[in-house]
């Protein structure tokens, strides 16, 4: 339990970091004046070459990496309800790195969704819990 907590930490701040890394590249590269097969080439383009955005995706694929190691070990009702949590971290990382303005009410969001992963993990120790089998009495 303990090493799937660990990944998930890791594969969950490899996360932050790659969506944090994305948004600074797309705001550097700009937008799609319009939408059409040419601009959307030129935007890939400009995607391609720029450095946040290539950081951005290596550090998705990390996370992705994770992700798959996670399921391959554990209950996906376990686990993919804690990637909820890559939300906390990237509202923290965009608060702190981009210096985004968080709302109160969105605050209160995250805290629902670290209230959620709490539920989550509390369910699956109750499940280990009762796989325990019950100790023998101890004769005289």
């Amino acid at each position: 339990m303990i090493r799937l907590l660990t990944v998930l930490c890791f594969g969950l701040l490899m996360e932050a970091v790659g969506v944090v890394l994305l948004s600074k590249g797309i705001k550097e590269i700009g937008g799609m004046a319009q939408v059409d097969l040419g601009e959307l080439l030129r935007l890939v383009g400009r995607g391609a070459t720029n450095r946040n955005i290539l950081l951005g995706v290596a550090f998705e694929a990390g996370f992705f990496g994770c992700l798959l190691f996670l399921m391959s070990h554990g209950d996906v009702s376990f686990i993919w309800p804690l990637t909820a949590l890559s939300f906390v971290l990237t509202t923290l990382a965009a608060k702190l790195f981009l210096h985004e303005h968080v709302s109160g009410l969105r605050w209160c969001g995250v805290l629902l969704i670290i209230l959620g992963a709490g539920v989550i993990t509390y369910t699956e120790k109750v499940k280990g819990d009762a796989k325990k089998p019950a100790a023998a009495p101890v004769m005289p």
